[in-house]
């Protein structure tokens, strides 16, 4: 489950309905019911926050996010989205890495999930992180 409050207009979650979970995006919040008005490939839909699940952050979902894959000769992996960079140590170990813009570098010590990303980015660059490919 997700916290309410750690959700933007713009997040990317899983949602569940009947069992059924499919990743989409937040595109309103009820701030009085909260609840979150999802957008998935089929349809738009409020849930509850209960029914919302946290994406795990990966090199899949990196990807999909049209970052640039960066392998280094050290075994590290640089992804790159315009200025915005995220170094890991090791590879699929996003439980310690690294995110910077400009002067603004932060260290990770735990496994963040997508939509964490997201607003670390969004507090970074005053842009929101979605998955247009930006140069």
């Amino acid at each position: 489950m997700i916290r309410f409050h750690e959700l933007q207009i713009g997040d990317l979650v899983r949602a569940e309905y009947e069992g059924k979970a499919t990743e989409g995006e937040v595109i309103r919040l009820n701030r009085d019911e909260k609840q979150v008005c999802i957008r998935t490939d089929e349809q738009e839909f409020w849930y509850d926050v209960a029914h919302l699940h946290p994406i795990p952050l990966s090199d899949e979902q990196l990807l999909n996010l049209n970052f640039i894959k960066e392998e280094n000769p050290d075994g590290s992996i640089k992804y790159k989205k315009a200025s915005f960079r995220i170094l890991v140590h090791q590879k699929d170990d996003f439980n310690n890495f690294e995110i910077w813009y400009r002067e603004d570098k932060r260290h990770i010590t735990h496994h963040l999930m997508v939509h964490e990303l997201q607003n670390h980015y969004l507090q970074m660059t005053k842009i929101h992180l979605t998955r247009e490919v930006v140069i």
